[in-house]
């Protein structure tokens, strides 16, 4: 074997490495954003404001009077970030099974 194939099979292994590790990334990013969105979608169908997560009341973090108010969780920021988490991950599933088949390794 000579240093060209070496190189090769050295650089398709440390680029199935950087595949993997970016979706374990992603599904964990993913797990989490939904986690986010299910926590704040039982708040709202309970009827109760979300004090934690994209619909919290920052401003009870600061002496103003609160309001509490019942944001709709199909329109905050967590919900279309669990979209595009999901979308990236899907993307990536498909990069990694692509490079299977045309991995030799």
């Amino acid at each position: 074997m000579n240093i060209e194939n070496q190189i090769n099979i050295s650089s398709k292994l440390n680029m199935r490495k950087l595949i993997v590790i970016e979706f374990i990334i992603l599904l964990c990013g993913t797990i989490f954003a939904w986690g986010n969105f299910i926590f704040e979608l039982i708040s709202y169908i309970n009827n109760k404001p979300c004090k934690t997560g994209c619909s919290a009341n920052f401003n009870q973090f600061f002496e103003v009077e609160q309001t509490q108010t019942l944001t709709n969780p199909f329109l905050t920021s967590c919900f279309y970030g669990a979209i595009f988490f999901t979308i990236a991950l899907f993307i990536i599933i498909l990069i990694l099974k692509k490079y299977k088949k045309s991995s030799n390794i």
